[in-house]
């Protein structure tokens, strides 16, 4: 059951009391629940985010920056959290822990396209023949939506109005420059297989950081799947532990 945090600003499901040791932030498409098996047992939120699940998109195209002033106000000042986050989430944690480095005890980060390994392709030609000539008037809107469907990611594919003005300035940030001012520590757990966010991803990630630790998980994808649970539960007791 989603409770209200911030003053009914921020909903997420609860386990535990406050004030939360533990603070998850979901992927794109996803929604809190994904946390569960991960925070069974702690004094932890996982948030809800905004255009995910059963809560509103946000009224203009947030950036992850945008994302992160939103959440702060849920951040205990006297008892920082540690952030959890998957994908699309640990981008608004990364934005977070870089603006406001006192609100954060540390970084669990899993899945998190931190980087691009290669310059950006353009567009495919036939998408990009389809939108200059409905930008010159010789095609239909509705056309143009169907050429943005047949080339367009999944996520694109799936997102409407706002969320995909979302998505489409969230996957052209780089986070690295921010990974390399982060004090605290930074547990990077990533799935060997990952393919959104692929294992160079975060090796390159980890070059950066001053005190980070990488954990691979092997046979281990993208999204949460038992070992990569286990393997998030075992990140943050090391953080307990000082271990990182």
């Amino acid at each position: 059951m989603l409770s209200a945090l911030a003053g009914g600003s921020v909903l997420a499901e609860k386990t535990g009391s406050e004030p939360f040791d533990v603070i998850a932030l979901h992927g794109w498409g996803r929604t809190a629940a994904d946390f569960a098996p991960v925070l069974e047992g702690m004094d932890a939120a996982a948030v809800q985010l905004p255009g995910h699940g059963v809560v509103d998109p946000p009224p203009t195209p947030w950036s992850p920056a945008d994302y992160a002033e939103w959440l702060l106000p849920a951040l205990d000042p006297d008892n920082p959290p540690i952030l959890l986050g998957h994908s699309f989430g640990g981008r608004i944690a990364i934005r977070l822990a870089a603006k406001y480095p006192e609100r954060v005890r540390a970084l669990v980060l899993t899945g998190v396209p931190i980087t691009k390994l290669h310059p950006a392709k353009g567009p495919d030609w036939r998408y990009a023949t389809i939108r200059f000539l409905r930008s010159v008037g010789l095609v239909s809107e509705a056309r143009l939506e169907n050429a943005r469907h047949r080339f367009g990611s999944a996520d694109y594919r799936q997102a409407t109005g706002v969320m995909r003005d979302i998505l489409v300035k969230t996957v052209a940030e780089d986070y690295l420059d921010d990974m390399s001012g982060l004090a605290m520590p930074v547990e990077l757990v990533w799935g060997q297989y990952d393919r959104p966010a692929p294992l160079a991803v975060a090796e390159a990630a980890l070059s950066k950081l001053p005190h980070g630790r990488l954990s691979v998980v092997d046979d281990s994808e993208h999204l949460l799947d038992d070992t990569l649970v286990a393997a998030l539960r075992e990140a943050i007791t090391r953080i307990h532990q000082g271990e990182t």
